[in-house]
């Protein structure tokens, strides 16, 4: 599961990284939830960011619902099992099998938050990608939803989640979001792409190009929005060299240099 994540980057940066234009503000947030307004390229305007409420309705439901994420396999490796590598039955669920054909998207992040499988956020670690890889995209999928009260339109997301890599079986937790690689990003997008081709796109990313940190419990109240909530309480997950620490992410902040004494 995937329910907080971080985008921190500036307009300029996620136009040069995606290629896009950013014709919204954006506003910096160390602690994206269910509910909020956050970033997305979607595929009915793959040249633009457009801002969608995290937490997906399906167009055909009678109320407003906040799904955060969306099972690759659907009703399939209910046990989690980290080697699975069977049917992705997104495609037949209810929730989500038109979106998955026809509205997909990329959920623009910098860092996401996970908690173990059992304490959940009150043992949350953040994750990122090494090397400066930032911002990045989950595959994610949205839906519009009409208010059938006052004829509101609700543009909303979910982030497409699978079997957890190594990583995030050290932390441990039992899902992690689909990250996808940048050279898949139009090939996601595109609506004429196969949907066998987009399903076997649902997969873990490489443990070896990640690592993560334990942060504060008080990331879990919704409320805790500030780069100080993402400082380092214990060690990195996995190793890395000297070379790698000072060329991965400033994770102070993400993006302010941390002081000398500090790790990494």
């Amino acid at each position: 599961m995937c329910g907080r994540y971080v985008i921190v980057s500036q307009a300029k940066e996620i136009e040069n990284r995606f290629g896009v234009k950013v014709k919204n503000q954006i506003q910096k947030n160390y602690n994206v939830s269910a509910g909020q307004l956050a970033p997305v390229i979607a595929s009915n305007k793959a040249d633009e960011v457009q801002l969608m409420y995290f937490g997906f309705t399906p167009k055909w439901s009678k109320k407003r619902t906040f799904i955060i994420n969306a099972r690759a396999e659907g009703n399939y490796n209910k046990e989690n099992n980290p080697e699975f590598n069977g049917a992705k039955g997104i495609i037949n669920k209810p929730f989500f099998r038109g979106s998955i054909r026809s509205k997909r998207c990329l959920i623009i992040a910098d860092a996401f938050i996970e908690g173990t499988t059992k304490e959940k956020l009150d043992k949350p670690y953040l994750v990122y990608l090494k090397d400066k890889k930032r911002p990045f995209a989950f595959a994610g999928i949205y839906d519009e939803w009409i208010n059938p009260i006052d004829g509101k339109i609700i543009n909303s997301f979910a982030i497409i989640t699978c079997p957890p890599n190594m990583l995030m079986q050290k932390i441990p937790h039992h899902r992690m979001p689909v990250i996808l690689d940048p050279l898949d990003y139009k090939y996601y997008l595109n609506l004429k792409t196969e949907l066998s081709d987009i399903t076997a796109l649902l997969k873990p990313y490489d443990f070896k190009k990640m690592n993560a940190y334990p942060i504060d419990s008080g990331i879990k109240k919704v409320s805790s929005n500030n780069k100080e909530i993402l400082q380092p309480k214990g060690d990195l997950l996995m190793e890395e060299s000297a070379f790698e620490k000072k060329e991965s992410i400033q994770l102070f902040g993400m993006g302010e240099s941390p002081s000398r004494n500090r790790r990494p």
